[in-house]
């Protein structure tokens, strides 16, 4: 079968380490079909000029053409009007991939959106121009956040229903996905897999030694973008509460984004107990999440974070919040606790009680268990087969 897959969220020369959740699916996903991927990247007139503060303006140097994971990888630009333009984005993005897409006339059987808005409702037109049938992969933000902002929300309403296939990555985000108004016979629940060779159980105090940290004390850790919607500043508001008085409680940031400036900042504040360390291969999560006490997601919305997936495989408990599907995967007070999000308070109080608990590390990692991502590709690949015989 020849799919055609369409996401911004994928990595690139550029952002390397970028959506490693969708290179893995994918590249589990390319070893059973013929998959091409169109990663999109925004662009608009002299977006070079702006790589201060505009994402277009960093990616303006990717190549267009790569090879990712084994998967053929092309990089189209899509018009983008920054903070104003949510309203036409997914026209502007089917109308910025025509040439891409229409050149594979007759080569495609299925395409594969990877992000409800623009991607999905561009790719439902686009595979209409096809005559192939149209498969959406949501994952939290684009549905939680994005397809509650008016313009979005209309267009997703009136578009998504039109795909032969919605995919979410949790229950709860399945909802979500009904209420827009896909047919509930539509909707399929596809789980996110993780490494297994990578996130195990690991002994403590040899996954510090790795890192070159010392065996005393407590490590904090977050991993993901630094942004205001990943809740990093509130988690640095609340550690800035405990810090003076809990000297023995160290905080790690693994990681880049737009608010990484401002994180630096209020790090400052609180000096060495805190690090950023930028983004990281993917190798080395484990051995964060290994030397922690605890994982720490402090976001406002989210799907099923794959990262928290990871840190339970690893048994380490979480601090995270009551948002989008992770009650769903912190199910009982052994994985650690839930709080409200945009709380530092509560947030802070959380923290200290988990580092100070005593946790079964063997038995969270049992019960966090999760499949591979080749189990989760195989699942994908046969809800794709599916949409090419109902079309």
């Amino acid at each position: 079968m020849r799919v055609l897959a369409i996401t911004q969220i994928f990595p690139n020369a550029v952002e390397p380490l970028a959506a490693p959740f969708n290179r893995q699916q994918f590249a589990a996903l390319g070893r059973r079909c013929e998959l091409e991927v169109l990663a999109t990247i925004p662009w608009f007139p002299g977006a070079r000029w702006t790589q201060r503060w505009a994402a277009a303006g960093r990616l303006d140097e990717v190549p267009r053409h790569e090879r990712i994971a084994g998967l053929e990888v092309e990089h189209p630009r899509y018009l983008h009007v920054p903070r104003v333009g949510y309203r036409i984005a997914d026209r502007l993005y089917t109308a910025s991939l025509l040439r891409s897409v229409l050149g594979r006339r007759g080569a495609v059987d299925v395409v594969l959106a990877a992000w409800a808005y623009p991607d999905g409702a561009a790719a439902v037109a686009l595979g209409r121009l096809l005559g192939v049938p149209v498969v959406v992969k949501v994952h939290g933000t684009d549905i939680n956040y994005v397809a509650k902002l008016p313009g979005p929300s209309a267009r997703l309403r009136r578009v998504l229903p039109e795909a032969r296939r919605v995919v979410a990555v949790s229950r709860p985000l399945a909802e979500e996905v009904i209420r827009l108004g896909v047919p509930e016979g539509r909707v399929v629940v596809v789980r996110n897999g993780i490494d297994n060779t990578l996130f195990r159980p690991l002994d403590r105090a040899e996954a510090r030694a790795r890192l070159g940290l010392a065996p005393e004390g407590k490590w904090l850790v977050y991993v993901g973008r630094l942004e205001r919607t990943k809740g990093t500043l509130d988690l640095l508001e609340a550690f800035a509460r405990l810090a003076p008085r809990r000297r023995d409680l160290s905080l790690a940031l693994v990681g880049n984004g737009s608010a990484r400036e401002e994180c630096a900042a209020l790090a400052a504040r609180v000096g060495a107990q805190v690090r950023l360390l930028g983004g990281r291969p993917l190798a080395e999560v484990p051995l964060w999440l290994g030397a922690s006490e605890l994982l720490v997601l402090p976001s406002w919305n989210e799907g099923t974070p794959n990262v928290l997936l990871e840190a339970l495989a690893c048994g380490r408990p979480v601090v995270a919040t009551r948002v989008g599907g992770i009650p769903d995967l912190v199910t009982d007070p052994s994985l650690g606790e839930l709080v409200p999000a945009r709380d530092p308070a509560a947030l802070a109080q959380a923290l200290e009680r988990v580092a100070d608990g005593v946790y079964d590390g063997a038995a969270i990692a049992a019960r966090g268990a999760r499949g591979s991502w080749d189990e989760s590709a195989a699942h994908l690949l046969t809800v794709l087969e599916e949409a090419v015989r109902g079309a």
